[in-house]
């Protein structure tokens, strides 16, 4: 069975990687800051800012709160 780590010479990007990149150019899509998305979704800027930096993980349901707020499925902010 092939390695799927090895099966490419250009890795897939992390899920929280395509996450920070969806969640930012959704957020640039509305115009909003950090502070406006966290507001909009029920969540503080600081948990925003951490998820865009990759620095933090997310569960399904801030995943769900994010994606409510940017009025987009969950799966969209997880799609490449």
């Amino acid at each position: 069975m092939a390695n799927p780590k090895n099966s490419s010479k250009h890795p897939a990007a992390s899920a929280r990687e395509v996450l920070a990149l969806n969640l930012i150019r959704q957020r640039g899509l509305k115009g909003w800051s950090q502070e406006a998305l966290a507001f909009e979704a029920g969540l503080h800027r600081t948990f925003v800012a951490h998820v865009e930096r990759q620095a933090r993980n997310i569960s399904l349901d801030n995943l769900e709160r994010l994606a409510l707020a940017l009025e987009i499925r969950p799966y969209q902010l997880l799609e490449e």
